[in-house]
């Protein structure tokens, strides 16, 4: 992952994650696959940035917990998203896509020419 992409995951990766758990609960691993697969290998998350980040959203409230067996057979932690979570997605959802109209406009206006 380039620099500026992995910049990128770290200004978004609450978001993005609490947006894979919208879909259905999930434990890490599957989150991490879900996510690469959805944003078609741009985003490629490590375990050493994600479970920090469900352990972060966790305890904010945004992330409900519980083992399950997963299908291998093996015990493993599932999110679900919590009322709170999904407020708090939606809110940042809105906020990003301002961000991103915002980059756009920029991104489009006339370049005088020199």
């Amino acid at each position: 992952m380039g620099e500026a992409q992995i910049e990128l995951l770290k200004g978004t990766l609450d978001m993005l994650v609490l947006r894979v758990v919208a879909l259905g609960p999930s434990h890490g691993y599957a989150i991490a696959q879900r996510l690469q697969q959805i944003s078609r290998d741009f985003f490629q998350v490590h375990q050493g940035s994600l479970y920090p980040a469900l352990h972060r959203l966790e305890d904010r409230g945004w992330l409900h917990a519980e083992w399950k067996e997963s299908e291998t057979g093996r015990e493993a932690k599932f999110y679900s998203l919590t009322k709170k979570g999904r407020r708090h997605m939606e809110e940042q959802a809105r906020d990003w896509e301002r961000v991103c109209e915002a980059v756009a406009l920029v991104l489009k206006a006339p370049q005088k020419e020199s």
